[in-house]
């Protein structure tokens, strides 16, 4: 399959550089798999299209402030530095990392970003500009990214000389209400669209809840480079099935239930774990895994996702549960109709 069956041209311009002015006024397109029918709607009118009889997976995971700007020592030279996540498990002492500029970065340099954070790069990684670094730090890591950190917005939202309200507002609006567990250094965006009163209508509804965990990384966002789709490898992602989770999913699916993941990081962890185990199991775990047609979904029903980039392995993976030509007719209703489109864009419910 080639990459350039998955391209598609978008206009500058329907790339969204700030969320809807609240989080369920965006728009959302409806796509019915059954009759390929096509609706237009908003997000808040998804307490219309979910009930008793659906189940939701969202993850949790919460974006860290990994975008950091230091000095490197000796020279003075601006270096900005990219946390994506540490290199062995628990241990927080070792990242891998994305340095800006690389060239003249060489293993030992210090990098310092404040009085609490420094930055040694140790190994050069396979991936331009990725390296494997040592961080020396006093006290909570985290609380020290909070404070010094950046949200690492991706690089179609374009921000100069941003202000501290600014900084502020895209810490709240690039972040889920309800992410819990620090990791991610991108924001599952599909989820960005929910609010705490929509979730209690579900509820109210009788909706049950699940929630799972993928760190997301960059490898999630990157365009395929190779011609061939089929050569293409996807960055492993960390994610975590609690057992409380587990058990409503594989309930669910006894009861015949209609799983709804919100986000291509929720399908990959149902779709990874199950992989794994021929079921839905509490673990902490990996996923590699890359979906593109005609894969066979063996958990996922319905879907809550944004629109993606072109040769993204997202759209491969929206191609694979709605259909190809369903998808592009969809996004190119959507470009005609004026969607907005990626991370802070609208989103599409794949019925």
């Amino acid at each position: 399959m080639n990459i350039s069956e998955f391209d598609y041209e978008l206009p500058a311009d329907l790339i969204a550089q700030m969320p809807a002015d609240k989080r369920e006024n965006s728009r959302m397109m409806v796509l019915d798999k059954n009759n390929h029918s096509i609706f237009h709607k908003h997000f808040f009118d998804i307490v219309d299209y979910i009930d008793e009889n659906d189940l939701l997976v969202l993850n949790d995971t919460k974006v860290i402030p990994a975008r950091l700007f230091g000095i490197k020592e000796h020279t003075g030279a601006k270096i900005e530095v990219l946390l994506l996540n540490p290199s062995s498990g628990e241990n927080t002492d070792v990242w891998d990392v994305l340095i800006k500029p690389s060239k003249r970065i060489k293993e030992g340099t210090v990098i310092s970003v404040s009085e609490d954070l420094s930055i040694i790069p140790i190994k050069k990684l396979e991936d331009a500009g990725e390296w494997q670094a040592q961080l020396q730090f006093n006290g909570n890591l985290y609380e020290i990214l909070n404070r010094v950190g950046n949200i690492p917005l991706p690089p179609y939202i374009e921000r100069k000389n941003q202000t501290d309200k600014q900084r502020e507002f895209d810490k709240i609006r690039y972040q889920t209400v309800y992410a819990h567990k620090e990791g991610s250094v991108a924001a599952p965006t599909a989820g960005l669209h929910f609010t705490p009163k929509i979730l209690q209508k579900l509820k109210d509804k009788g909706v049950d809840i699940a929630y799972v965990t993928l760190n997301v990384g960059l490898g999630t966002f990157r365009p395929v480079k190779c011609e061939n789709i089929l050569e293409h490898k996807m960055h492993s992602e960390t994610f975590e099935i609690s057992q409380v989770a587990s058990d409503k999913i594989n309930n669910g699916k006894k009861q015949g239930k209609n799983i709804v993941a919100v986000g291509t990081t929720s399908v990959r962890t149902l779709e990874t774990a199950y992989q794994k185990f021929g079921c839905i199991k509490p673990c902490c775990d990996s996923s590699e895994l890359f979906i593109y047609p005609p894969y066979e979904f063996k958990v996922v029903d319905k879907l809550i996702t944004n629109f993606h980039l072109p040769k993204s392995t997202l759209l491969m993976l929206v191609s694979a549960l709605a259909g190809k030509d369903f998808i592009f007719e969809a996004y190119r209703q959507a470009v005609e109709n004026k969607y907005r489109f990626f991370s802070y864009g609208d989103c599409m419910f794949i019925e």
